[in-house]
């Protein structure tokens, strides 16, 4: 009988790596199901005209060139004028000529100034731009 009373119980384990398994694809399954928004331009207060047949058109990783109604440019969200921003849509196609550029103009802005965002794009060879209504 002194065989049996010798007989020591092993102590309980907790195994971790299981537990750090089930974390890890927590968290992987939180970044995944993530919502990221794209926040519009701040530097304009650009009212979108609206359309009946737009559908979503916001575009991830475009150019954002801005129109405000007074008829003042902006490019991703800093205040341009017309040879800066002819210049600078020149830079993006000599980078990718593939990225899309978004048109955001006012309601109220000049059709002027929204022809020649365009004509630029075209002169820059970006012929993938859209204009964005709401």
């Amino acid at each position: 009988m002194s065989a049996l009373y010798q007989r020591r119980r092993r102590r309980p384990e907790l195994s971790l790596v299981p537990l750090i398994d089930v974390l890890v694809m927590l968290v992987f399954f939180a970044f995944v199901t993530m919502q990221f928004r794209v926040r519009p331009a701040p530097a304009l207060n650009v009212r979108l005209p609206m359309i009946e047949t737009a559908g979503k058109n916001q575009l991830a990783g475009a150019v954002t060139v801005g129109i405000s109604s007074a008829g003042e440019f902006s490019f991703n969200g800093k205040p341009a004028t017309e040879g800066q921003l002819t210049a600078l849509l020149a830079q993006v196609s000599a980078v990718n000529k593939d990225l899309p550029v978004l048109i955001r103009a006012d309601e109220n802005s000049p059709v002027k100034k929204l022809a020649y965002a365009m004509d630029a794009c075209r002169k820059a060879g970006l012929n993938k731009f859209s204009l964005q209504s709401r």
